[in-house]
């Protein structure tokens, strides 16, 4: 099974979401179709990047802007924002945005940091409805963030509260290329990384836009990294397990 037919599934699942739910769809599916997204999931698992060479790698950028710093705790997803990059270069027009629908109340903090209204998120598209368009925009694509537990956490959540499945993509943190091309820099933000690099971010705070100065940053360090001598992710782990003994 490949991952097209994980995506047919997941549109398939998705047709049978009702636009306001945010819960266990596992009730309402068969068990023939849960056995089927599980194998697909392993399957997923199982894919490994490592060996890829960097000129060859694909992967996707992603950004989130979100409500707070803990889903668990009932902070949400305001919007989605991601970039393909393949081989050390972003993918001309290939970018997803999305704000998400949400009915409660932001913060006044929040609204101005992002930019995101009240009333945008009122009528953007339902959660799943912007999940599943992801999910196909990824198709099976590593994925790359800055500070990526963030992310990671919150796909955890919204994957599992929609799906009941756990999230398997990989997620990368820019970070440790970072710490390999400039090991006595201190750099911890985007904008701090960004400056350092000499990226320019169009607006701070902006799911797409964040996520397209994280794919400059990743690509910046790509060929960094291949200058010293590395050629893939598999490389890159030993060197940075070596020096942590």
């Amino acid at each position: 099974m490949g991952i097209n037919n994980m995506v047919q599934f997941v549109k398939q699942l998705s047709g049978r979401m009702t636009p306001n739910m945010y819960a266990s769809v596992a009730s309402r599916t068969d068990a023939a179709s849960i056995a089927y997204l599980r194998q697909l999931q392993r399957e997923l698992k199982r894919e490994d990047v490592l060996d890829v060479p960097f000129s060859e790698l694909k992967v996707v950028v992603f950004d989130l802007e979100t409500t707070g710093f803990d889903p668990y705790k009932g902070d949400r997803i305001l919007s989605i924002g991601a970039v393909k990059v393949q081989g050390g270069k972003m993918c001309e027009g290939e970018t997803y945005y999305s704000l998400i629908q949400f009915n409660g109340e932001i913060s006044e903090e929040i609204s101005h940091l992002t930019g995101i209204t009240k009333e945008a998120l009122m009528d953007a598209p339902p959660v799943e409805v912007v999940l599943k368009e992801f999910y196909e925009f990824v198709n099976g694509d590593t994925l790359i963030a800055h500070h990526a537990n963030h992310e990671r956490k919150f796909m955890d959540h919204i994957t599992w509260s929609i799906m009941r499945r756990n999230f398997q993509h990989r997620i990368i943190d820019t970070s440790f290329l970072t710490k390999i091309v400039e090991p006595e820099k201190n750099l911890i933000s985007l904008s701090e990384c960004c400056a350092h690099f000499d990226i320019q971010i169009e607006q701070r705070h902006h799911a797409l836009h964040d996520a397209i100065a994280t794919a400059q940053l990743w690509t910046k360090n790509l060929t960094a990294i291949q200058a010293l001598g590395f050629g893939n992710l598999k490389e890159v782990y030993a060197h940075l397990a070596t020096n942590r003994r």
